[in-house]
């Protein structure tokens, strides 16, 4: 196997909580990221999946150094990047960039989109020659499915979807090898999503991309992903394969998440087992001793309160060579069907 492109281990985001006016103490955190463990392959899609304030937005600023890490690791190519300052960390950054999620708050009203999309030259002059970036930016104009001539064109003369690609052509501008998209169709329209879906698996194999892909719809995970990881409170809590995950899922939180996905036959949706989650997600300024999730978990016992269970293959499926023997922090982990095979994308 090939050294992966990007690895994070150990990684943490914790936010200081102080009290106090003249003489500031701090009194907690909130612990937005506690202890992220994944890989990116160069040519592969890795989707984050979760709740809204589960730490994915975090994890995403963090790759591309938009929030400097409590702890951990981010390594590139096997370099420690938040080790990194200056010219060197300014190479790196230039090979992961960033796709956002509002196509309307994240491009500067009172910019063109050829001085958007060519903004990155300015800081990266070795990329394009001044006289050659009008080209370049055309060119990428043209590559996300935009007509070249809207290089004058400000953003409010572009519908949501337009946007989004603009926010693409931006990211590629400096040809990177990974881009960071954190719920770039979220804010579109369903049949604008799947536009810009589709644009970005046409650029993936066009540009060799790696993509670290967030977002909290499932379908759209499903259709874009070669792996997914599961968070929950600042951690993963299942990672593997999109058929392994989907279709055998082994933590209860996975199963939850997979049982309330939309299905369009109503038969289906009656045979489908739904688990219905109780309780609130805890506050991450005052997390649950060992498993995190066992406030809300039917299975729970006095071992997950005592436990912080280990993402890892569970015992059960270890001589297994199944779908089922992926990683999964549950320390009563089993393979549970929450989609009836007939209703299974292939």
């Amino acid at each position: 196997m090939t050294e992966p492109l990007l690895e994070v281990s150990g990684l943490h985001k914790h936010y200081p909580l102080t009290q106090g006016i003249v003489f500031r103490k701090q009194v907690g955190a909130v612990r937005a990221v506690d202890g992220v463990d994944f890989t990116l392959g160069r040519g592969e899609t890795l989707g984050i999946v979760g709740e809204s304030g589960c730490g994915k937005s975090t994890v995403a600023k963090m790759l591309v150094n938009l929030e400097r890490p409590t702890r951990g690791q981010i390594r590139y190519k096997g370099e420690d990047v938040t080790r990194l300052s200056g010219r060197a960390l300014k190479a790196v950054r230039r090979n992961i960039q960033m796709v956002f999620q509002d196509p309307y708050t994240s491009l500067n009203p009172r910019m063109t989109v050829g001085d958007i999309i060519g903004e990155p030259y300015e800081i990266h002059p070795e990329v394009a020659p001044k006289g050659d970036r009008r080209r370049q930016v055309q060119d990428l104009l043209d590559v996300v499915g935009l007509n070249p001539e809207y290089i004058n064109r400000y953003p409010h003369q572009f519908s949501g979807g337009q946007r989004q690609r603009i926010g693409i052509a931006r990211g590629l501008a400096l040809r990177p090898e990974v881009i960071v998209a954190d719920e770039p169709v979220s804010a579109l329209d369903v049949s604008v999503q799947a536009q810009v879906i589709n644009l970005m698996d046409r650029l993936q194999s066009e540009f060799d991309l790696s993509y670290l892909f967030i977002a909290h719809d499932l379908s759209i995970v499903r259709h874009i992903s070669d792996r997914v990881g599961v968070m929950y409170l600042g951690r993963i809590v299942e990672i593997g394969r999109d058929a392994e995950i989907y279709d055998h899922p082994t933590h209860p939180y996975t199963q939850a998440l997979l049982s309330a996905v939309p299905l369009p036959d109503p038969q289906a949706r009656e045979r489908r087992e739904r688990i219905i989650l109780t309780g609130d997600v805890p506050s991450p300024t005052n997390i649950p001793s060992g498993c995190r999730f066992r406030t809300r978990c039917w299975k729970a016992q006095e071992r997950c309160a005592q436990e912080v269970p280990a993402l890892a293959v569970p015992a059960a499926f270890r001589l297994a060579t199944g779908p089922a023997a992926h990683p999964s922090a549950c320390h009563f982990a089993e393979e549970k069907q929450v989609v009836p095979p007939e209703e299974r994308e292939s």
